[in-house]
């Protein structure tokens, strides 16, 4: 029924609790790069940043899958083989 699928008062206001919780996050962030661009940094340069992160972290995503298929092959954890590939724990 129509009534069914409407929000009840406790499911409204955590709609609105979070809301106001990504409007407060998008005000943050809207400072940080007004910021940013005061320092000096151009929007290209931090769209092109943030597109290497992107990069990096789908490749670091790609090496981790890889070890932990290769720790399950070997019997071992992820954790024994950092030092085989000369990794830190924190990379």
């Amino acid at each position: 029924s129509p009534r069914s699928c409407q929000p009840n008062g406790a499911n409204e206001e955590a709609l609105r609790y979070e809301i106001e919780k990504l409007k407060q996050k998008d005000l943050a962030l809207d400072q940080e790069i007004a910021q940013l661009l005061s320092e000096g940094y151009s929007l290209e340069e931090l769209e092109k940043h943030i597109s290497l992160l992107h990069e990096y972290n789908d490749i670091k995503d790609a090496g981790q899958m890889l070890l932990g298929k290769l720790a399950v092959i070997r019997g071992v954890t992820t954790r024994q083989l950092y030092p085989e590939y000369d990794l830190e724990l924190s990379d």
